[in-house]
């Protein structure tokens, strides 16, 4: 099936109102961002004006920001976590993963303040979470390791980019963060008792689309891939610059914004082509994912992922 084909069928029956309206928007294809080392390639794309004009970088604080963008249809696609994908589309945003950025193996971490030496110690404590997809996912597994129940923490929803300050002023006992921020609570002193190294493969991070407006944009997501791909050959081939200015904006020292990519996996074009198709790692992860996070018949755990995602934009490997 040819590619006008293809995104012919993606746009489903229940879409056809938009289509018909006639109303494709006169501006740039609006993705949602937010500080994470897996996306840094994009970041280094636009600083070396290799990202297309067709495309504009809408920064947020954090991934619940994109996601709202996403649901109040003021973004056209934003980077996230296939968790959080998943969860977007049973609250009926029409996404489609045309990306996969990265896979954490440890960029993703639980903090604890020193004198707490288990897991089984969280009990009693005040533990710092964002309330989205990939925050209950590491908190479940936290439980699940540790044999303790929510009800024996006191929880506080609290994303990333709030938790260093709440650390600071002895507002939290621990928390569920990622990096950048996860480095910078090292540096106050937080231990990393727990991470994502303890469950690789359910952390991705993905370039999702809205696929009601994948026709709008087709030549734009083309350069937008491509652009990640050479800003991701920046980083692989000249390490030292990529870091250097990766540092400077993320208020890292070199070797802190280096340590940042030791927990993460980044496939090129090849490694994205394994994750798509009906046997890749991309869907037998959402379902894993929709066992972990859904519920008997809720829409996370019945979307068949039938429109998850497409690889042709990959272009060739």
């Amino acid at each position: 099936m040819d590619r006008r084909a293809l995104l012919t069928r993606l746009l489903a029956a229940p879409l056809l109102p938009l289509a018909l309206s006639g109303c494709q928007p006169d501006r740039r294809l609006s993705l949602g961002i937010h500080p994470w080392p897996g996306y840094e390639p994009l970041y280094l794309a636009r600083e070396f004006g290799w990202l297309p004009a067709s495309v504009r970088l809408q920064e947020g604080r954090n991934a619940s920001d994109s996601l709202e963008g996403l649901r109040r249809g003021a973004l056209d696609g934003a980077a996230l976590t296939l968790d959080e994908v998943l969860s977007a589309r049973a609250d009926g945003v029409p996404l489609t993963v045309c990306l996969v950025f990265n896979d954490s193996v440890g960029a993703d971490a639980l903090l604890v303040r020193p004198g707490i030496g288990s897991l089984a110690e969280l009990a009693g404590r005040r533990l710092a979470v964002e309330r989205t997809a990939v925050g209950r996912l590491v908190l479940a597994k936290v439980f699940a390791a540790s044999g303790l129940a929510p009800s024996d923490v006191t929880l506080v929803d609290l994303p990333p980019d709030r938790q260093l300050t709440a650390w600071r002023s002895g507002g939290i006992d621990a928390a569920i963060s990622y990096e950048p921020t996860a480095t910078r609570l090292e540096r106050e002193g937080a231990v990393r008792l727990f991470d994502s190294r303890h469950f690789p493969g359910l952390i991705l991070d993905v370039l999702a689309l809205r696929r009601d407006r994948l026709l709008w944009y087709d030549a734009a997501i083309d350069k937008l891939i491509a652009a990640h791909f050479r800003g991701l050959a920046h980083l692989r081939h000249s390490r030292e610059d990529a870091l250097h200015r990766i540092a400077a904006w993320r208020d890292l020292s070199f070797a802190e914004a280096k340590a940042t990519y030791a927990g993460m996996a980044l496939p090129d074009r090849a490694g994205n082509r394994r994750y798509f198709g009906p046997q890749g790692k991309l869907r037998e992860t959402a379902r894993t994912l929709q066992a972990l996070l859904g519920t008997p018949g809720d829409r996370l755990s019945t979307d068949r992922l039938d429109d998850l995602a497409s690889d042709h934009y990959l272009g060739d490997a």
